[in-house]
């Protein structure tokens, strides 16, 4: 067997920090009767030490922890001297909103609200996987990929985006996402409903006056310099009024 095919038969590896071992275990379980390589930590000294041993492909995080909570875990996870761009999702208590949002904007890639059913953990881990270009439904690794569009690059290993003349952009967790939605679906109108079910979850009720999403698509807009185009220059990210937004240019998936 050939490297290129042992590396695309390796099993895509979770990491699963909660203080509940019961509830860990019983993760755990399920997922490995999916195919993945599932390690569990306790705390944060015990999930730091599992990023020493390997990497992990996803992270499994619990919000509400003893000691160091899930939230700064995560913010050591981007900011110390880790530095990693591993996919986290959140896992946090029903109620918890400014939890979640504070989760996304430390750069988590997603969250399931306990209790929840295991297959729910599972399609969000498979979707997130799927996003970064890291892992297949039945639980492999796949070779890493990039988009391409005008010009630019999204690096979905290194969860960064490319300027046409090789700059590199850091983007936040939901930028991330964001713009990966829409690479997803070039060249199509997205509905409101449509981005923030993919954002954030269909369990979030919504006022018809929630202005985030719009608040999320000017700071992509802003990444992505779609703001100062002169007439010459198609605008990358379209409005389309009472409709939602189209992503305008043709994208290549590498």
């Amino acid at each position: 067997m050939s490297d290129a095919e042992h590396t695309q038969e390796k099993p895509v590896s979770l990491l699963v920090v909660d203080d509940d071992a019961d509830i860990s275990s019983l993760i755990a379980e399920y997922l490995r009767q999916h195919g993945y390589c599932v390690r569990t930590a306790a705390d944060g000294e015990s999930m730091f030490a599992c990023f020493q041993e390997e990497t992990p492909d996803l992270v499994v995080l619990d919000i509400m922890m003893p000691g160091e909570d899930g939230l700064s875990l995560c913010r050591r996870l981007r900011t110390g001297e880790t530095g990693s761009s591993v996919p986290v999702i959140f896992l946090t208590a029903l109620g918890d909103t400014t939890d979640r949002v504070v989760g996304l904007e430390l750069g988590a890639d997603d969250y399931v609200v306990k209790p929840f059913q295991p297959r729910e953990l599972l399609a969000r881990i498979r979707a997130v996987l799927r996003r970064a270009g890291r892992g297949t439904e039945d639980g492999t690794v796949r070779p890493e990929k990039a988009y391409r569009f005008s010009g630019w690059t999204l690096d979905l290993s290194a969860r960064h985006l490319v300027t046409p003349n090789g700059v590199v952009v850091n983007l936040s967790g939901a930028e991330f996402r964001l713009l990966s939605i829409f690479l997803e679906h070039p060249q199509k109108v997205l509905s409101r409903d449509f981005l923030q079910d993919e954002l954030q979850g269909q369990e979030l009720d919504r006022s018809p006056f929630d202005r985030s999403l719009d608040v999320q698509i000017c700071r992509l807009r802003a990444r992505l310099r779609d703001t100062s185009r002169g007439a010459k220059e198609e605008q990358l990210i379209k409005t389309v009024r009472g409709d939602g937004y189209v992503f305008a240019s043709t994208v290549t998936a590498e």
